[in-house]
Formats: C-alpha cells, sequence, structure tokens
C-alpha cells in the first residue's frame, strides 16, 4: 500500500524550487553523492540562499512533515546530508535506509519472473456479490 503522506510530500518535491535536486537524485544510480554546493547550484540552475554558506542546520535532514523545502527534496528522493563542511563547501548525500558498508542491487527485474501470473478462469456463472453480501448491511 501506498503511503499517502510520502506521496503527497513527492508531489511537493516535484514542483518545489528544490524540484531539479529531487530529479537528480532520483536518476542517481549510486548509494552515495559527494558533491560541492556549486555543483548543487549548477543542477539547480540559481545560487543557493546564503544561510545554506552559513547556517549548517539548513542541510539538516528532516521527517517528511516539516516545510523546509530543499530537505523535503532530498528526503523525498530518497537521500540524507552527511557530512556537511560549510567551509569548504562539501557534502555527502546518502540513501536512506542503506546500512553503513551495504549497497543495494539497481538492476532491473521482472516480478512475472519470480511470480508468474495465474489464470485461475472465469467467474463462476450466477455469481452475483453485491454490497449486502459483503457488508452485511443495506446501503
Amino acid at each position: 500500500m501506498v503511503n499517502v503522506k510520502a506521496k503527497k510530500h513527492e508531489e511537493l518535491a516535484k514542483r518545489s524550487k528544490y524540484a531539479a535536486l529531487y530529479d537528480h537524485l532520483c536518476q542517481m544510480q549510486t548509494d552515495e553523492w559527494e558533491t560541492t554546493f556549486a555543483e548543487i547550484e549548477s543542477i539547480l540552475g540559481f545560487d543557493l540562499p546564503p544561510s545554506a554558506r552559513i547556517h549548517r542546520p539548513w542541510w539538516g535532514n528532516q521527517q517528511l512533515n516539516n516545510g523546509r523545502s530543499q530537505a523535503l527534496a532530498w528526503g523525498a528522493a530518497g537521500w540524507n546530508t552527511s557530512d556537511v563542511h560549510i567551509e569548504l563547501e562539501t557534502l555527502i548525500f546518502k540513501r536512506s535506509g542503506i546500512p553503513e558498508g551495504e549497497t543495494t542491487d539497481r538492476r532491473e527485474f521482472n516480478l512475472d519472473e519470480f511470480w508468474p501470473p495465474h489464470d485461475f478462469g472465469p467467474w463462476p456463472k450466477g455469481l452475483i456479490i453485491d454490497r449486502e453480501f459483503i457488508y452485511g448491511d443495506r446501503a
């Protein structure tokens, strides 16, 4: 089942001014990306705000229910920031949910290879299922 809140935040990230960063991170094939502020600005197409170069908390990760659009962009894409160096203007993005030292297998696969679809045939003749049968009420 799709998490409705996560889906909503994903849609917000796609429409924010940091959408280009969200898209870039979604397309990454690695689990870690060491980058610079200048490279991020190149991806975004605009300069980072002065607070990104002064305040370490600007780069902080957050739960998806907070309102910082930059953190929403990388969080909704499935990444966290790490090793932020304000003086050097560098940081590392790491995929969330991957234990230290492990990587993920990014190969494409067809689920039907593992669980082939089965045809169980047509519905039995005369089968009628209505709301009353399912819920035991009269709508």
